[in-house]
């Protein structure tokens, strides 16, 4: 296997509008797909980014998979200076992160409102 990148991440959500919005406004990301799936699910992304959004289903309908499995977090690889740009923008939204440095990278992570975390990273220290 010769894997290249995370092609999508699928995720369940209360709001699907409103988590796409989000995504959109604070991430910059474009609505993909429309015109074959429309809604169902609902693409969102930008360059070899980008996220499923589905509404999250009822218990009955989940399969063999609970529906309070989440996913930990995702991460988005940037370079430094929009490492930087994405911080400022977090700021001016009013939306809290927190910094880690892992000595190969620095990292920040936040919450969307579905309250999946996200982490923004840079190897470029």
């Amino acid at each position: 296997m010769n894997l290249q990148a995370i092609d999508h991440v699928a995720l369940s959500v209360r709001d699907v509008q409103r988590s796409a919005q989000w995504y959109i406004d604070v991430l910059g990301f474009e609505r993909q797909h429309d015109e074959i799936w429309g809604d169902y699910p609902l693409f969102v992304g930008k360059n070899d980014a980008a996220i499923a959004l589905f509404p999250i289903r009822k218990k009955e309908d989940s399969g063999p998979v609970p529906a309070a499995t989440r996913v930990l977090h995702f991460a988005f690889r940037t370079d430094r200076k929009n490492f930087l740009t994405a911080q400022k923008e977090l700021k001016t939204r009013g939306i809290e992160f927190e910094f880690q440095d892992h000595k190969i990278s620095h990292s920040i992570y936040f919450y969307d409102p579905d309250q999946h975390e996200i982490e923004i990273t840079t190897y470029e220290l």
